[in-house]
C-alpha cells in the first residue's frame, strides 16, 4: 500500500468517525420534531438521496438485491436492525442520554467479537477475552450502581453488531446497501410520518429552515458512511478497528461538555472498565497484525 493511499485512507476514516461523532448536535437540533418524526425522515430521505445518487450512477445493482430470495431477506432484515437502531439512538440523544450511547459503540465491536465466536466459531486471543471480560465488568457496574439496566446502550450496540453480521452476508457497497436498506424500512417511514394523524398537523407549521435541516437527513447519513466505506477500502482492518473508537470518543465529548449531561462519580468506574478494555482490544488488533505480517514474511522467505 502506497503512502498517499494510507493517508487518504485515514483522512477518509478519520473524516467518517468524526462526522459520526458530532450528529448528536445534529440530532439535538431536530429536538423540535418528535423522534418517531425524526426517525421517518432519515429512512424516507436517506432513500431519496441515495437512491438518487446511485440512478444519476447508472447503478441498479441495489434494485436487483430484492430479485435472490435470499439476498431479500437479508435486506429486510438489516432494513429492521438499522431502523431499530435509529431509533434507539436517536430517541436517546433527544432525551439527553448522549453519552449511554457513546457506551453503546464502545461495547460494539466487542459485541462483534462474541458474535464471531457464536456464529462463525472464530477462536479469540486472550487479550480480547481480557477485553471482552472487562467491558462485561463496566456494564454490571453501570446495572449495580445505578439500579437500572443499561439497555440504551446494549440496544444500540446489539443492534449495530447484528446489523454488521448481516451486511457481511450482503455483498454489496455501503451506498447500495443502505439505498436497499432504506428501501426495505420505507414502509416503517412512511406509517411514522402518517400515524398518529394529529401529530402530522405539528410538521406543517415549522418554518422554511427546519423543513431544510429535516430533509438533510439523507445528505447526514450517507456521506460519512461513503467516507467510511472509502477508509475501509484503502486501510487495514486494524487501522480501522482502532480508528472506530474515535466516534463514540467524540460522542461522549459531545455529551459532556456541548450538550452538559450529567456524568455521576460511579460512571468513572463503569467507563474506566470499558475504556481499559478498548485499550486491551486495540493492542489485541496491532499484535494480530504484527503476526499477520510476521507470518507472510515466513511464507515467502520459504517459498523463495
Amino acid at each position: 500500500m502506497s503512502t498517499s493511499s494510507f493517508g487518504k485512507g485515514v483522512f477518509c476514516a478519520v473524516s467518517s468517525y468524526l462526522l459520526w461523532g458530532i450528529l448528536p448536535l445534529y440530532w439535538k437540533l431536530l429536538s423540535f420534531v418528535s423522534p418517531l418524526h425524526i426517525l421517518a425522515f432519515r429512512i424516507i430521505f436517506s432513500l431519496f438521496f441515495v437512491g438518487l445518487v446511485l440512478l444519476l450512477g447508472k447503478n441498479t445493482t441495489w434494485l436487483r438485491l430484492f430479485a435472490d430470495p435470499k439476498k431479500r431477506t437479508l435486506v429486510i432484515l438489516s432494513g429492521l436492525l438499522i431502523t431499530l437502531n435509529w431509533g434507539i439512538y436517536i430517541w436517546a440523544v433527544n432525551n439527553g442520554h448522549t453519552i449511554e450511547s457513546s457506551l453503546g459503540y464502545y461495547i460494539n465491536p466487542l459485541i462483534s467479537i462474541l458474535l464471531g465466536l457464536i456464529i462463525f466459531k472464530e477462536k479469540l486471543g486472550r487479550l480480547q477475552w481480557v477485553a471482552f471480560a472487562f467491558a462485561l465488568l463496566g456494564v454490571l457496574i453501570i446495572t449495580l450502581l445505578s439500579g437500572t439496566f443499561p439497555w440504551i446502550s446494549l440496544g444500540l450496540a446489539i443492534s449495530f453488531g447484528i446489523y454488521g453480521l448481516v451486511k457481511k452476508k450482503l455483498s454489496a457497497s455501503s451506498l447500495e446497501s443502505l439505498g436497499a436498506e432504506t428501501l426495505a424500512a420505507a414502509p416503517i417511514g412512511i406509517a411514522l410520518l402518517i400515524f398518529p394523524l394529529h401529530a402530522l398537523g405539528d410538521l406543517g407549521g415549522l418554518s422554511p429552515p427546519a423543513w431544510a435541516a429535516l430533509v438533510s437527513c439523507g445528505m447526514v447519513t450517507a456521506l460519512p458512511l461513503y467516507l467510511f466505506g472509502q477508509g475501509a477500502k484503502l486501510l487495514p482492518l486494524s487501522t480501522v478497528g482502532f480508528l472506530q473508537f474515535l466516534q463514540p470518543t467524540v460522542m461522549f465529548l459531545m455529551g459532556r461538555l456541548v450538550l452538559k449531561e450529567p456524568f455521576p462519580a460511579r460512571n468513572f468506574a463503569a467507563f474506566g472498565f470499558i475504556w481499559a478494555s478498548v485499550i486491551i482490544y486495540s493492542v489485541s488488533l496491532r499484535k494480530g497484525a504484527a503476526l499477520r505480517i510476521s507470518e507472510e514474511i515466513a511464507g515467502q522467505k520459504s517459498s523463495a
